[in-house]
C-alpha cells in the first residue's frame, strides 16, 4: 500500500469519525484516483481467495466500512460461507453446540467431547479460535483438531464470534478494549475455557488455545495476558499482541510495519508455537518473529521437507529465566492458510507440514505446573 493511499485512508476515518462522511467520500475518490492495484489495496485480517487478484471496492462499500470505525477490519471476502453439513462424529462422540455468558459478554460455541475420554481424565483442553468469515463447524473441519482430539484424548472449544461485535466475524485482536485481561472478548475467552476446563475435569496447566490469522492474533492476546490459565498458545498466519490500536495501526501491522513501543506490549508470557507462510500476502510474514519474540536469544534451527512437497524452517527455543518456551515454523510458498489442513475447510493448505499435530505435540510435550485460575 502507497504511503499517499495509506494517508488518504487516515483522513478519510477522521472525517468519518467527525460524521462528516461527505469529506471521506471525497478523499476515498480522490485516494481511488490513484490507481488502487494488487500493492493498493486495502489489507484484510480475512483470509484471501487463492489468487492473488486486484483488490478493487465499490465506493459505497469503503464508505461503509469507514463508516464501521474500529468495529472492523475489512476482509477480501465478507461474506458468509455456506453451512456445511453436520459431519459425522465416532460412536460415543459428541459436538455440541451451547452458549457462554460472563460479565464481559456472551458467545456461542462448539464442544467437541471425544469417544476416547470413556470415562478417563482429558488430556488437556485446547481453545480453537478461526479467522475471518469463518465458522467453528468449517474451521474444525479444516483444521482436524476433532480427530487429534480421539487420539489425545483432547476436549476442543470452538468460540464463535459474531457478526454484530464484527461484520467479518474477526476477532478484535487490534481494539484496546480487547487486548487486557479483565474486560471485553479476551475476559469472554478465558471465562469460556475456564468454565469448560473446570466442568470436565481438565488438569491444571492444561488448557491450551489456538487460532487462525484473527483468530491467530487473539490467541497471543490470550498467552500474554491469561497465561496462568492457558499454558501455551498456538497462533498461525498471526500478530503480536499489542501489534495495533486501531484500524489504520492495524493495516500498517499486517503490511509488516513494527508498530510504536507499548508499555504493556511483550512476547506472550505463555508458550508459544507460531506457523506462518513465507508468501502471505495478508498478514506480512515478519509477524511470525513479532510473535515469537525470538530476537536475541539462542536457538536451534532445523528444515525439512513436508510431505506434501513443503520445504519448511524451523526454529526452537528454549525457556530461559522467565522466557516462554517457542517453536516458529516458516513454510516456504505458503499463503494465509492453515498448513496442512483438511480440504473440507475453507483457507487450508494441505501440502504444508501438519500444523494441528505439532500444536498439539507442543501443547502436550510439556511438564504439567500452574493451576487454570
Amino acid at each position: 500500500m502507497s504511503q499517499e493511499f495509506t494517508a488518504a485512508m487516515r483522513r478519510a476515518t477522521q472525517a468519518t469519525r467527525a460524521m462528516d462522511v461527505a469529506g471521506a467520500t471525497r478523499i476515498i475518490g480522490e485516494a481511488l484516483g490513484i490507481g488502487i492495484g494488487r500493492d493498493t489495496g486495502l489489507p484484510a485480517m480475512a483470509p484471501p481467495e487463492p489468487a492473488a487478484r486486484p483488490l478493487r471496492r465499490r465506493l459505497g462499500e469503503v464508505v461503509r466500512l469507514l463508516k464501521a470505525g474500529k468495529r472492523a477490519i475489512p476482509g477480501l471476502d465478507a461474506r458468509a460461507h455456506p453451512p456445511l453439513p453436520e459431519r459425522p462424529v465416532p460412536e460415543g462422540a459428541t459436538f455440541a453446540a451451547g452458549r457462554f455468558a460472563g460479565p464481559s459478554g456472551a458467545r456461542d460455541y462448539r464442544l467437541y467431547l471425544p469417544a476416547s475420554l470413556d470415562g478417563a481424565a482429558p488430556q488437556g483442553l485446547v481453545l480453537m479460535l478461526h479467522g475471518c468469515t469463518q465458522t467453528p463447524e468449517d474451521f474444525a473441519a479444516g483444521t482436524g483438531m476433532n480427530e487429534l482430539a480421539e487420539t489425545h484424548r483432547l476436549i476442543v472449544v470452538y468460540p464463535s464470534q459474531t457478526r454484530a461485535e464484527n461484520p467479518a466475524a474477526c476477532w478484535n485482536w487490534f481494539r484496546p478494549g480487547d487486548q487486557g485481561r479483565e474486560a471485553g472478548e479476551p475476559a469472554i475467552l478465558a471465562g469460556l475455557a475456564r468454565a469448560m476446563a473446570e466442568e470436565h475435569g481438565v488438569p491444571p496447566g492444561r488448557v491450551f488455545a489456538a487460532g487462525l490469522s484473527a483468530g491467530g492474533a487473539m490467541a497471543a492476546v490470550l498467552g500474554a495476558t491469561w497465561p496462568d490459565l492457558f499454558a501455551a498458545v498456538g497462533v498461525h498466519s498471526g500478530l503480536a499482541h499489542g501489534s495495533a490500536s486501531d484500524v489504520v495501526s492495524a493495516f500498517a501491522a499486517m503490511r509488516g510495519e513494527a508498530a510504536p513501543p507499548r508499555e504493556d506490549t511483550s512476547p506472550a508470557s505463555a508458550d508459544v508455537i507460531v506457523f506462518h507462510g513465507s508468501a502471505d500476502r495478508t498478514v506480512h510474514p515478519s509477524n511470525a518473529a513479532r510473535v515469537a519474540g525470538t530476537a536475541g536469544r539462542p536457538a536451534h534451527r532445523s528444515s525439512g521437507v513436508a510431505p506434501g512437497g513443503r520445504r519448511y524452517e524451523r526454529l526452537v527455543t528454549e525457556p530461559s529465566g522467565t522466557g516462554p518456551r517457542v517453536e516458529c515454523w516458516m513454510v516456504e510458498g505458503a499463503g494465509h492458510a492453515w498448513s496442512g489442513g483438511r480440504p473440507e475447510g475453507s483457507y487450508t493448505d494441505a501440502t504444508g507440514p501438519d500444523a494441528s499435530a505439532e500444536m498439539v505435540r507442543f501443547f502436550l510435550d510439556r511438564p504439567k505446573r500452574g493451576a487454570a485460575r
